[in-house]
């Protein structure tokens, strides 16, 4: 793992909390977050509780970034954005193609890899431990105007000026060399 981190140049933040079941911050991603293409692997994106959001905050969106990524830019693997101010988690698997699990007006945008859903951890065989950033990003506007085909670099680009709180959970995955 780098030392790359990515809230290094964006504005401060108030904190608060983001919690999932199974998983602790720092620890493992269960399989069910992990690509498909891996042993056990389900894309299935976590179930995410979180509390505490800072007064003011009219909307979230969720991330998930793999900073590490050998591309130059990291990989995100998921983006969702215009969450209502009043939900405070999402179930397994809400991600799904069809965003089934996410609330009305809530929408995912494209991930790296150009498709509108969780798409779980695979980092390259022997390139070491990836971390993968869980982030809940509490917004003082009810809906960003982020065009659903937008990339998540764009969405967090049109975030960071209504950033109100910030809530990151952080897991690893590993990918031994064959």
């Amino acid at each position: 793992m780098t030392a790359n981190d990515p809230f290094a140049r964006l504005p401060e933040a108030a904190t608060f909390t983001v919690t999932s079941p199974g998983l602790r911050d720092g620890g493992p991603l269960p399989a069910a977050q992990l690509s498909s293409s891996l042993p056990g692997g389900k894309d299935l994106s976590p179930e995410l509780y979180w509390s505490g959001a800072p007064e003011g905050t009219r909307s979230y969106a969720v991330t998930v970034y793999d900073p590490d990524a050998p591309t130059g830019s990291g990989f995100w693997h998921w983006a969702v954005a215009d969450i209502p101010a009043d939900v405070t988690g999402l179930p397994e698997g809400a991600g799904d193609e069809n965003g089934s699990g996410l609330p009305a007006g809530a929408y995912q945008l494209p991930n790296d890899a150009r498709v509108a859903h969780f798409l779980g951890a695979a980092p390259p065989a022997g390139h070491g431990p990836h971390r993968y950033f869980i982030v809940v990003h509490a917004l003082d506007v009810e809906h960003l105007g982020v065009d659903p085909e937008a990339t998540p670099a764009y969405l967090g680009f049109t975030i960071s000026g209504h950033i109100v709180g910030r809530a990151v959970l952080t897991a690893t995955a590993e990918t031994p060399a064959a």
